[in-house]
């Protein structure tokens, strides 16, 4: 009877965890223009103030999923905006790279590349924080962090600036990931 309970709240957990990534990713590209109003900040600054949505959200999942003190999850979600910021760079360096290829292909790369090293970033810096540290336990998030990358090239082919599939699936599968790896 309580495994039940414990599956059922574990599911629940999880469904909100989710939820939480959906309503990140969201606001993450409405950011930037807000961002732009600021005069004055270095352009990887501004970069990394877009991630401020999903950073609290690992703020909030490694608070209440690691039995670390809230200054862990603090650098947790400060590793995250750094992770952006280098996932970002990742992305614009590989579609600059395949300039001759198809449009699709060049943000289908870059989608891969972007979300690969923004998810092994965060593995890597919150492993070594707050999580476990056995390699295995974050394979999971690296390959979810990976595919969801693709939508990228579906954002790009579908024109959208304001409104993302990349983020909310991203965030919501990496956030899940994430406190899969934490529990381990």
């Amino acid at each position: 009877m309580t495994q039940a309970i414990t599956s059922t709240d574990t599911s629940r957990n999880l469904l909100m965890i989710a939820a939480g990534g959906i309503v990140s990713g969201i606001l993450t590209p409405l950011l930037p223009a807000l961002i732009d109003q600021i005069v004055g900040l270095p352009g990887q600054l501004r970069i990394s103030l877009i991630a401020v949505p999903f950073a609290v959200l690992v703020f909030i999942l490694v608070w209440r999923f690691s039995a670390n003190p809230w200054w862990a999850a603090g650098l947790a979600a400060i590793v995250t905006m750094v992770a952006f910021v280098c996932a970002v760079n990742a992305a614009i360096f590989i579609e600059g790279q395949t300039a001759g290829a198809a449009a699709v292909m060049r943000y289908l790369l870059a989608g891969l590349t972007g979300g690969l090293v923004g998810a092994g970033a965060m593995a890597l810096g919150i492993g070594m924080l707050a999580g476990p540290r056995v390699a295995a336990v974050w394979w999971p998030m690296l390959i979810t962090g990976t595919l969801a990358g693709t939508l990228l090239a579906l954002d790009n082919a579908l024109g959208l600036d304001q409104v993302s599939f990349l983020y909310p699936v991203w965030q919501a599968g990496v956030a899940v990931r994430l406190v899969m790896a934490l529990r381990s």
